[in-house]
């Protein structure tokens, strides 16, 4: 590397991401080794039920609670090939036990016979203190933090890991972390990029968060699928090239499925972001809405224009708390009329189980959800005009319950209906009858950063990781709620998936829905057409209030794009959610089927 007079390189740092979640393909991190020329090799396990199973593993046994793949299957291969080609790895693999992490790889690397340096991060994980923290709320319900909790782990920031590397870690294993801190370390790391250089820092937040979920910025998840499909088969992940000052470039390796568009960066862009202009993380609070994407060669798209302020003063926390059991069962239902069987053969099920534990004096179902897989109606009101006389259906039936003994009895009971029920029920999924599981319900507060200690362990050694605690974050004004004028004259409605593209996601029990305008002259039809109220309106179906829900939204001037916020959309959310889409995945996917008006002269020449 080339350094400066401070020690500091200053040539660009390529960065490669091979995990968007614990479960991802491990075939990313030899792609990205073998033909990625990389400084950084970054891994992101993490997500909030991702905790909570991890917790439970190592309840069972101490040595477990961390990614295990990432020791076995991704980095026992790749060990002479990083270090032949010195290249660097940070991951937040080490879950709720990175100590275990480290002694497994560390265990790797000597049967190899490699020298190898690895780091760990700790002080997120804060379960053992919750006492500590019983004066902290929920965020938005204000309920206080319940006496038990499976996990309880702070989101850390990008400082402990840039001090890690400091150390002459070849690897920095993290518990939890904000997901773009893997890659905003190795830049503060190798840039000296101070703890109040906000612009930069949110610079290389806006990298990390871009390649954070690995191929969904490379085409992965895009609107445009049809472009891309012919390199699912081999989809290629993500690079950041970034620079001293900040900006940076998105590629993938050469050869590669996939695509790397303006489109495709600035979907990942808009991912669960919330109110763009105040991304708050540990390190600083992001300003996206002035970002600028343009094209910089084939498969190649640069950024710049990220904005950051001071922090706030306090973490965000996760933690997960037991809500009763799940059980959910799978059958196919087909024929005429299917949807209509199969609701009638899943009410009858669950009507009949309800008698017996009303019999028991077990109480009734905390939660029921059928779904008609196949028939829409996931769209609610906006299912297609006889979609619910398609002749076969997969029928879903998730119900919730204090008691396992309850869910039992309602896992003995579905197959009875392929022969006392509806005709042509069929194609009962699973091996056997379906298992009642632990519900992890996710309950998110804020701590003072001043009462989370961090160290850092490497080798045999640890140090305490001083972080700014003052906060001074200064939040924005409510988003403006003006439109511009609806179109007049002559008009025809088209589909939004015309004019635009979106992509969509979850925080906790809220929908994250971008939305990207294809030309620079379709924004103010979009904007006229998707209001706040509109997008209320469209999805009043999955909203906690109805039409008296509650969505917001931003616009992002430098990208022509609008982000939306839907409160309490999704059933709980995650794993406390019985709906098929916990997540808000296909959210997007419906809204792109929003009318919008469209002059017909510029309609006539799309």
């Amino acid at each position: 590397m080339w350094l400066t007079a401070g020690g500091f390189v200053n040539k660009s740092i390529r960065i490669g991401c091979a995990s968007a979640f614990w479960g991802d393909t491990n075939t990313a991190a030899a792609q990205l080794v073998e033909r990625g020329a990389l400084d950084y090799l970054v891994f992101d396990y993490l997500a909030e039920i991702t905790m909570s199973i991890l917790a439970a593993k190592r309840l069972r046994d101490p040595n477990e609670g961390y990614a295990t793949d990432f020791v076995e299957h991704v980095m026992a291969p790749l060990l002479p090939q990083l270090v032949e080609r010195r290249i660097k790895v940070v991951a937040n693999a080490g879950g709720v036990n990175p100590l275990a992490c480290k002694a497994a790889l560390e265990a790797a690397a000597a049967k190899a016979g490699i020298a190898l340096r690895v780091a760990v991060v700790l002080g997120d994980d804060l379960n053992a203190r919750r006492k500590d923290f019983a004066d902290c709320v929920e965020i938005g319900s204000g309920k206080p933090l319940p006496a038990t909790t499976i996990s309880m782990n702070a989101y850390l920031g990008a400082i402990p890991i840039a001090r890690a590397l400091a150390a002459g870690a070849d690897v920095v294993i993290t518990g939890r972390c904000v997901d773009s801190a893997v890659v905003l370390g190795p830049l503060m790391h190798e840039f000296g990029w101070r703890a109040d250089d906000y612009d930069r820092l949110a610079a290389g937040s806006l990298a990390g968060h871009i390649i954070e979920c690995g191929a969904q910025c490379t085409g992965g998840n895009f609107t445009d699928w049809e472009l891309v499909r012919a390199g699912y088969a081999d989809m290629g992940f993500p690079i950041v090239e970034v620079e001293p000052d900040g900006g940076f470039v998105v590629t993938k390796p050469d050869g590669t499925g996939g695509l790397v568009s303006v489109h495709t960066v600035l979907e990942q862009m808009l991912y669960e972001i919330g109110d763009p202009r105040a991304y708050l993380l540990p390190d600083v609070a992001c300003d996206f809405t002035q970002v600028r994407l343009e094209p910089a060669g084939d498969n190649r798209v640069r950024v710049s224009g990220a904005k950051g302020q001071a922090p706030t003063d306090t973490y965000k926390v996760s933690a997960t708390m037991p809500a009763g059991m799940r059980c959910a069962a799978l059958f196919m239902i087909g024929g005429i009329d299917a949807a209509k069987k199969g609701r009638a053969s899943a009410t009858a099920i669950v009507d009949k189980v309800r008698r017996q534990l009303l019999a028991q004096k077990l109480g009734d179902f905390s939660g029921v959800d059928i779904h008609c897989i196949g028939a829409e109606e996931s769209y609610g009101p906006h299912a297609r005009p006889g979609a619910a006389a398609t002749r076969e259906v997969v029928v879903k039936i998730a119900v919730q319950h204090p008691h396992p003994k309850a869910l039992k009895l309602f896992s003995r009971e579905i197959a009875q209906a392929a022969t006392g029920m509806a005709p042509g029920f069929t194609g009962y999924f699973g091996a056997g009858r379906p298992e009642p599981h632990m519900v992890p319900k996710l309950f998110s507060t804020l701590v003072p950063k001043a009462r989370v200690p961090i160290e850092v362990a490497i080798g045999t050694e640890r140090f305490a990781v001083e972080v700014p605690t003052s906060g001074g974050f200064v939040a924005p004004p409510p988003p403006a709620a003006a439109a511009p004028a609806a179109p007049s004259g002559d008009c025809v409605e088209l589909p939004l998936l015309r004019l635009a593209l979106a992509r969509s996601g979850d925080k906790g029990d809220d929908a994250n829905i971008g939305v990207i305008a294809r030309r620079p002259e379709f924004l103010p039809l979009i904007e006229a057409a998707l209001t706040a109220e509109a997008v209320r309106d469209w999805f009043a179906h999955v909203l906690a209030g109805g039409r008296d829900g509650r969505v917001e939204r931003w616009t992002l001037p430098g990208t022509q794009a609008l982000n939306f916020l839907l409160h309490q959309a999704l059933g709980g959310g995650g794993a406390a959610s019985l709906r098929t889409d916990p997540q808000g995945k296909a959210f997007a996917q419906m809204l792109l089927e929003f009318p919008v008006p469209v002059p017909r002269a510029l309609a006539q020449a799309l």
